[in-house]
């Protein structure tokens, strides 16, 4: 717990004083009881039963005077609240290897499904959008409220070649940002990059933005985040990394999430094979610089999971709240209790 005017905190040295006061009232009314026989022969008739009660309102009423002393330094805390979150973009890698069958039925098909239970559980007020992303990077379904469209876009993925992760993360951004002009072969290592650019020709004569955004702290930005979820390593395109300091400039946080199991698959094609092996630490790298999350799953129960576990973590999340009313409002029934308690044993307030 934190507070917005520590400086008032001193007002908590009071409680002292009205403990000593009380402790004092009492010795006097002792005194009292001492002096005036009659008086002592009541409180023996009375027993120590008594005792208890005419020390429980006014303890409860110390009680409450401290609440409200700690309520007036205007106290916070982190708490679980509904997300302010309002769009979800989820990038799927659609490259061959997803057809590996070490993630049964197999890697897509497990995919697909983790997919379509996250999309059904997410609340009417998030648009939803996909990105599919081999060797370019495609919005298949730009961000809607309806379901339906999204689900069908889910079913309709076709494999294709490479695996350009970069590619997957800008689309995505562009999907959240639609004024945002990303010039993808800036951040393309292959040689002759500069001469294409995903989609459209470079020095075409179009404008340009004249200056990037200026950047804001990685994960600030609510409205929307990235689920990314792949299974294999970059092979072409944008260096995935600079594209996930692009989507952190902006605020966007970005999920990760990488399918298979340790040792990968062995495909074979035409003439060819290859083992499809995961690159993890890439994607760590992206979800800490984006202020987000990475998960693997070896399974498709695994992918399931997490799937669920990404949705309570877009639909709820942890925020510094004050909690002023809150204390405000113990401190007054624990006094409402106290001046009760009092009137119905010793029928006055004090």
């Amino acid at each position: 717990m934190s507070f917005l005017w520590p400086e008032l905190l001193w007002l908590l040295l009071l409680l002292p004083l009205l403990v000593a006061l009380y402790l004092w009232l009492q010795r006097r009314r002792r005194k009292m009881v001492v002096r005036y026989s009659g008086l002592a022969m009541v409180r023996e008739a009375l027993g120590h039963g008594a005792s208890w009660r005419r020390h429980l309102p006014p303890a409860l009423m110390l009680l409450g005077i401290g609440v409200l002393l700690l309520a007036v330094a205007r106290p916070t805390t982190t708490v679980m609240l509904p997300s302010q979150q309002r769009q979800v973009i989820l990038a799927m890698d659609v490259s061959g290897s997803m057809r590996a069958e070490d993630v049964e039925p197999n890697r897509m098909a497990a995919a697909q499904a983790a997919a379509r239970d996250f999309i059904s559980a997410q609340p009417p007020s998030t648009r939803i959008g996909v990105v599919t992303f081999a060797g370019t990077a495609a919005l298949v379904q730009p961000p809607t409220y309806n379901k339906e469209d999204v689900l069908a876009a889910i079913e309709r993925f076709n494999f294709q070649r490479a695996t350009a992760v970069g590619s997957g993360i800008l689309v995505a951004l562009q999907a959240i940002f639609p004024d945002i002009d990303v010039d993808l072969s800036a951040l393309d290592p292959r040689p002759g990059a500069a001469t294409r650019r995903h989609g459209r020709a470079l020095g075409s004569g179009e404008p340009r933005p004249a200056a990037p955004p200026e950047p804001v702290e990685p994960g600030s930005y609510k409205s929307a985040a990235i689920i990314l979820l792949t299974d294999g390593q970059t092979t072409t395109g944008p260096d995935p990394i600079a594209a996930a300091r692009m989507a952190a400039e902006r605020g966007v946080r970005v999920f990760t999430v990488g399918v298979g199991t340790d040792n990968g698959e062995l495909l074979f094609g035409d003439g060819w094979s290859m083992r499809v092996s995961l690159d993890e630490e890439a994607l760590r790298t992206i979800a800490d610089l984006t202020g987000g999350e990475y998960f693997y799953a070896g399974t498709a129960h695994e992918l399931k999971k997490i799937y669920e576990g990404l949705n309570s973590k877009l639909t709820l999340e942890k925020r510094e709240t004050e909690i002023t009313a809150l204390l405000a409002g113990a401190a007054a029934v624990l006094m409402l209790l106290a001046a009760g308690l009092s009137m119905l044993w010793f029928n006055r307030l004090a």
